[in-house]
């Protein structure tokens, strides 16, 4: 019996494992971790999006605005306390201090995509482009990741 066909299907399997895994990215002194939003069901209005930002650089940058294609409007939240409650808030910026890191993660700073329309039915699996706009280092693209559950504590830079 030819072992090929079944190595080869094990190697394609790997792939795909290897493919679902949310990545990190560099732009400069800082790196944008691993990426990720929740699967959605068909026709939602909004998603939002997080990951992980650490400055190993000796100056401050500022995340000053978000943008991706599948959405009509890119929004950066925070969730406060006010009032004995959790309010989500817009905010018009980032601070990434020098040697510091920054969650976008659920109940904290989050990405919010607004107005998806048709293109809402995200599907595990599926990834999607965000551009995030630095005052220092530029701008960087990434590609976040559809998942069915939040990754595991442990699978997450600072989690």
């Amino acid at each position: 019996m030819n072992p090929l066909p079944r190595l080869a299907l094990c190697f394609s399997m790997l792939a795909f494992a290897c493919a679902a895994q949310a990545q990190d990215y560099t732009l400069g002194a800082l790196t944008i971790g691993q990426p990720w939003s929740q699967a959605l069901p068909p026709n939602a209005p909004t998603v939002a999006a997080y990951f992980t930002l650490a400055n190993a650089g000796a100056e401050d940058d500022v995340l000053l605005g978000v943008d991706s294609p599948i959405a009509g409007q890119a929004q950066m939240h925070q969730h406060i306390g006010q009032d004995g409650m959790m309010k989500m808030q817009r905010v018009t910026s980032v601070l990434l201090p020098a040697a510091g890191q920054v969650n976008f993660a659920p109940m904290a700073y989050h990405v919010m995509l607004l107005d998806l329309g048709e293109r809402s039915a995200l599907q595990p699996g599926q990834h999607f482009p965000l551009t995030l706009r630095f005052q220092r280092s530029g701008d960087i693209t990434v590609n976040v990741d559809v998942l069915t559950d939040a990754p595991a504590q442990g699978q997450m830079h600072g989690g």
